[in-house]
């Protein structure tokens, strides 16, 4: 694992652990070598993050829409700045640019953002970790949400597997390293493929 993208909130949320977790993040990923990927903005736990991984002299490379830098919202000191077309562009790029994928707390893009990357490897598109640092137990309810889903057969108990989580920078990058690709099917129920 060489490059780490992180999906967050464009917001610093109310707590002051959310921004102290993105800094400790980011200093972790540099003092790692491990190359930042993101969202590309200065504001919020995404900026906040940035700057703590360049100013531990790692690396951070940003995916930003030309909608959203025309707007001023573009770091101004990363190592990297790609600039696209759209929102499901920047998806894409950030998914190639990456070996490993984390969620810090965040709203509705970030949630977007982290359950299609688990939906791409549930298809087999790709079997990088993904994991979800649940600051503060913010990510609590989605876990339960993903434990619902398979006991009521939406999802298969194994791909339960696919949602690292862990309430420490150091234990979620600890947990994505030993991380093991599953080898089973998405369908719940094979009878239904026949």
């Amino acid at each position: 694992m060489l490059s780490v993208c992180v999906f967050c909130g464009s917001s610093s949320g109310f707590d002051p652990a959310y921004v102290d977790t993105a800094n400790a993040l980011g200093r972790l990923l540099a003092a790692e070598g491990l190359t930042l990927v993101y969202g590309g903005a200065c504001v919020g736990l995404m900026g906040a993050m940035a700057d703590a991984t360049l100013a531990a002299g790692g690396k951070a490379v940003g995916v930003l829409p030309d909608f959203l830098r025309r707007k001023e919202l573009a770091h101004p000191k990363l190592t990297e700045l790609h600039v696209v077309s759209s929102m499901h562009e920047r998806k894409a790029r950030m998914a190639e640019l990456a070996d490993g994928f984390i969620a810090l707390p965040g709203g509705m893009g970030t949630l977007e953002e982290f359950c299609e990357i688990i939906t791409w490897a549930q298809l087999g598109l790709h079997k990088k970790p993904c994991g979800l640092l649940n600051v503060q137990h913010y990510y609590d309810p989605l876990l339960e949400c993903v434990s619902r889903m398979a006991e009521e057969g939406f999802l298969r108990v194994e791909h339960k597997g696919l949602v690292l989580h862990n309430d420490t920078p150091e234990g979620l990058l600890e947990d994505m390293r030993a991380f093991e690709p599953l080898r089973v099917e998405k369908w719940v129920d094979r009878k239904e493929k026949a």
